[in-house]
């Protein structure tokens, strides 16, 4: 007992530190600065006390990863590991370090602790994922970035159609980048023979939001459900408590990623969008069929997420405002409009080929992969197309690649 009451206490000090040290370094300038601005409003003089530390890269990821393992351990759950070299080598496994996906004890730490033989098919399978990985990031991602960083970082000096457009090409670039940085770790994880968890599917073929947070970020929503959600009570206390644990959870989701209103504000517009859905009655349906009326929600959902990265891509909530309430500005005379934002942009006709045949090919190959897995599926074409297809993709990534231009849009978090 004396032993049992030393290990539980020992579990919740790791606990307690682990938060500390987020705390510390991502959210204590934040705290300190909303304080004195209370301070200041009820006339009381007070100095901000700031901290000029380095945020460490990835903190947010290997913290949640050593809590997971943390709270399972003090739960029950599994059993904690003795071998140091063991456990240091699930909160530091050097693929999914700085930006996930966020893997779980029963599935990292169970594969470190087995011994691994080389397997050409998984090494071929990682190199494949990693191909593609490679290309959604340079192809995609770090070509839309330069528009998205053009209008952004200026907002003041654009209104209209360049909003919209910056808008979208914004959610295809951190898309692309994060699941192109996900699709690289899980690759390079292969080649060692580990399977780290999927953390994408096809996102923007959800019909609802719900179904848009079972398919974003996976490592995330889930380790949220399974941690703050469900111990909150989840949907067993009643209707108005289910919609307060999942605004209380969006919220705190909405925190992880930053140390800003705008997080605070974007996290509760989706769980309200949820709770909306739940008072509707707007079920999430993977199976229905893909008709017009599919198509449609789809589009919908896709808007609205696009809205909200509105919120999380802008420096403040001033200016994600300004660019909800410009970006229909002078939509009368639709043609002018177009042309205005293509101007501001300064999208070349080459440029234009080149990111609309790179989405064509996301877009189905995301559509594909709702049903069956695209690389499996590559596999067993004949050797001539299949190989075709590879070179296709190197080709592409040299050819159309940005290189080192942008480091990974969630190395910030």
């Amino acid at each position: 007992p004396n032993y049992t009451i030393f290990l539980n206490c020992s579990q919740l000090n790791l606990l307690y530190t682990s938060l500390g040290i987020l705390f510390i370094f991502k959210y204590f300038n934040f705290a300190s600065h909303s304080i004195t601005v209370i301070f200041q409003k009820l006339s009381i003089p007070v100095h901000p006390i700031t901290l000029k530390l380095m945020l460490p890269v990835g903190i947010s990821f290997y913290t949640f990863q050593t809590l997971s393992y943390v709270l399972d351990v003090y739960k029950g759950r599994i059993k904690a590991e003795l071998h140091f070299g063991k456990y240091a080598a699930f909160v530091t496994f050097f693929p999914q370090l700085v930006a996930g996906p966020i893997e779980r004890t029963e599935n990292l730490l169970q594969q470190i602790r087995e011994k691994h033989e080389f397997d050409y098919d998984q090494a071929t399978y990682g190199m494949k994922l990693m191909a593609w990985g490679f290309f959604k990031k340079l192809v995609i991602a770090d070509n839309l970035a330069v528009y998205v960083d053009r209008i952004y970082n200026d907002v003041y000096s654009y209104k209209g159609f360049s909003f919209v457009v910056s808008t979208i090409f914004f959610a295809f670039q951190i898309y692309c980048d994060f699941s192109g940085y996900s699709d690289i770790a899980s690759g390079t994880a292969r080649l060692f023979g580990i399977n780290l968890m999927t953390n994408f599917n096809s996102p923007y073929f959800s019909a609802t939001i719900k179904e848009f947070w079972s398919r974003w970020h996976i490592s995330l929503s889930t380790w949220f459900r399974d941690y703050i959600y469900i111990p909150l009570g989840g949907s067993r206390k009643g209707t108005l408590r289910q919609y307060a644990n999942l605004m209380i959870t969006f919220l705190i989701s909405g925190a992880w990623h930053g140390a800003s209103w705008n997080y605070f504000i974007w996290g509760g517009v989706h769980g309200s969008l949820q709770i909306a859905e739940n008072v509707f009655r707007i079920k999430t349906d993977r199976e229905r069929k893909h008709n017009m009326t599919w198509f449609l929600s789809v589009t919908g959902v896709f808007v609205v997420v696009c809205i909200c990265w509105i919120l999380f891509r802008a420096e403040n909530i001033r200016e994600a405002f300004y660019i909800i309430t410009h970006a229909l500005d002078g939509i009368s005379d639709t043609k002018q409009y177009i042309l205005n934002g293509y101007w501001d942009l300064q999208l070349s006709k080459e440029m234009v080929i080149k990111i609309f045949l790179s989405l064509v090919i996301l877009l189905v190959c995301d559509y594909v992969s709702l049903k069956e897995n695209v690389i499996d599926r590559l596999s067993r074409m004949p050797i001539k197309c299949r190989w075709g297809i590879y070179y296709g993709i190197i080709i592409l990534i040299i050819f159309w690649g940005r290189f080192g231009s942008s480091q990974f849009v969630y190395f910030q978090f």
